[in-house]
């Protein structure tokens, strides 16, 4: 894996810099925004992952992110940050990161999401070259449905009473499916990490609501709410308020 480490912290970089050798990765290092752009637009098809600090120095990591995802929409991004709120979380999901690790940060803890991140991200390259050349999906090609509901792992799609839910990026689609596949059952986030993100013991269940709350504002776009909050448990998928649209 060939990793690009964008970070202002020269001590943080070589911290790292230790453990992506001893995983025998091959990593770059850029110390500001501007720096990092230069060497990414160098050969954006080269690198494998992003890890990016929003802080920086020239430009900062918010406007870096989106330059990346100009040039590429699928390298994966995992944003390095000291800031903890909600907002910034999602912001930086709206933009195109993959996840969002919060300072400090344990170094096996980002080891870990690099290695889920681009096992997924495999995956995902897979599906998505056997859907460039499927044709165009009928009813019994979705594997995922309810009354109102339907999904197609084939396709990457889903639809409520028969509208595209637009723009599902791959971490959203699959928790969707996740929680659509057992309609009613109640997720806790614990589960939804280790399910959608590979995450057993390092995760960070601030991630799993920064992705529901994206999901669901998607949702909302084409009928009711779907996704549902079960509080001090986790979160369920139910679509029963859906034909009441």
């Amino acid at each position: 894996m060939k990793i690009l480490m964008i970070e202002d912290n020269t001590s943080v970089s070589e911290m790292m810099g230790m453990f992506f050798q001893k995983e025998q990765w091959e990593v770059d290092f850029a110390y500001d925004g501007n720096e990092a752009m230069a060497k990414f637009k160098t050969d954006p098809a080269d690198w494998d992952m992003i890890t990016l600090d929003l802080n920086l120095p020239g430009k900062d990591g918010m406007q870096v992110a989106k330059e990346i995802r100009a040039i590429s929409k699928t390298v994966p991004i995992i944003m390095l940050t000291a800031r903890d709120s909600e907002s910034d979380q999602v912001l930086g999901l709206d933009l195109g990161a993959d996840d969002y690790v919060t300072k400090p940060f344990s170094p096996i803890t980002l080891i870990a999401r690099i290695k889920a991140i681009h096992r997924r991200a495999d995956i995902g390259t897979s599906v998505n070259e056997t859907a460039q050349n499927a044709p165009t999906i009928d009813q019994g090609e979705f594997d995922v449905f309810t009354d109102h509901f339907k999904l197609s792992s084939k396709t990457r799609e889903a639809f409520l009473n028969g509208k595209e839910i637009p723009g599902l990026t791959p971490k959203e689609f699959d928790l969707l499916k996740t929680l659509a596949k057992k309609p009613r059952q109640v997720f806790s986030r614990e589960q939804l990490l280790e399910l959608v993100w590979d995450y057993e013991y390092y995760g960070d269940e601030r991630t799993v609501d920064a992705h529901i709350k994206k999901l669901r504002q998607k949702v909302e776009k084409v009928g009711p709410q779907i996704i549902q909050t079960v509080w001090g448990v986790g979160y369920k998928f139910d679509d029963s308020e859906a034909g009441n649209e």
